[in-house]
């Protein structure tokens, strides 16, 4: 299964424990809060090239991988895992983001046919795998085990296989936004989980064998990089003909083209108080009869999930916060510091 050379980027922790842990009591304990790691580069080449790495890494309760490229060498020793610079303590990223032909899958709570044992991590792979675009059905995979398969309801599986082409974790995003896997394990500095859980006293694993190869084709054929592109970039109308929008001044669009940019440009773990920022200082206009909140609500919310930003839920309730709140945010430029 020969393809394009790549590198896995693994994290070690030097104290706390990166792997969940059995209880005796049937309950799972969670993973350590690690903060400070040591990172290094391992290369990759194909889907056998994985396995192996996975074997090695699986009695690892110290070690997980990440997605990101570690920005400064292929080693490094106690840094956290930034993509930007922390805005609490002003430390620079410490990786960045990069397409990855390998791809890791975190698959909750599918449902498990009623005659599959847990155990049997070809069944599970497979129904799994069913659940999936029809580009994975016939490509081999390794099965990996989670802590909580068979202790908790469904397939708790995590899925390894080759892609066709290096692909970003954007990407896979958008591809994949209608499947029923974990997006977050897409993001460059999202843990992902390698090891086996390790054991209270007096428990023994359940699974006898937590990785399982499912043969098929050598690679996953991923859609065009145009087929994945994001939808073209929101431009806001210069001028609408619709309710209050009628009078708006370039002032009023220009505020909303940057505000909507902001959002946009957003890193990830900012974008939800930057919505939220945003829609307060739009809020203002809609408060003078310059905007109408609805024109507000759709252009941050199509801003929003262009950022990237995928739980509606909460993108609602950001937006909702905003518009009842049109004073929180500051000042906008001119305005009195006094003011309102």
């Amino acid at each position: 299964m020969s393809g394009t050379a790549d590198e896995l980027t693994v994290l070690r922790s030097r104290h706390l424990r990166l792997a969940k842990r059995l209880r005796a009591d049937g309950g799972v304990d969670g993973y350590d809060r690690a903060k400070h790691l040591d990172a290094f580069t391992m290369p990759v080449a194909d889907l056998a090239g994985m396995l192996r790495l996975l074997h090695r890494l699986l009695p690892r309760p110290d070690c997980c991988i990440v997605r990101g490229e570690l920005i400064r060498g292929k080693r490094a020793e106690g840094i956290r895992r930034l993509l930007y610079t922390c805005n609490k303590t002003g430390e620079l990223p410490t990786f960045r983001d990069v397409p990855r032909q390998w791809l890791a899958l975190d698959l909750d709570g599918v449902p498990m046919p009623d005659a599959l044992a847990a155990t049997d991590l070809a069944g599970c792979g497979a129904a799994a795998i069913a659940a999936l675009p029809e580009a994975f059905h016939d490509a081999a995979c390794i099965i990996q085990a989670s802590a909580s398969h068979g202790r908790s309801p469904g397939l708790r599986l995590r899925v390894w296989t080759w892609l066709s082409r290096p692909t970003w974790g954007a990407e896979l995003k958008r591809w994949l936004a209608d499947h029923p896997c974990d997006r977050s394990v897409f993001s460059a500095v999202q843990p992902i989980y390698s090891a086996a859980p390790t054991l209270a006293a007096g428990v023994t694993d359940p699974m006898l064998c937590r990785l399982h190869v499912l043969p098929g084709n050598p690679v996953v054929d991923v859609p065009a990089s145009e087929a994945l592109a994001p939808p073209p970039r929101l431009i806001v109308p210069q001028r609408s003909t619709a309710g209050a929008e009628a009078g708006a001044s370039a002032y009023v669009r220009r505020a909303m083209e940057s505000g909507v940019q902001r959002i946009l440009d957003a890193g990830e773990g900012n974008r939800h108080p930057t919505i939220v920022a945003e829609t307060c200082r739009l809020a203002r206009f809609v408060a003078g009869g310059h905007l109408t909140a609805g024109a507000v609500t759709e252009a941050v919310a199509t801003a929003a999930r262009q950022a990237g930003k995928d739980d509606d839920g909460e993108i609602a309730a950001a937006i909702a916060y905003g518009l009842a709140n049109p004073w929180i945010a500051g000042p906008m430029p001119g305005e009195a510091r006094h003011g309102r």
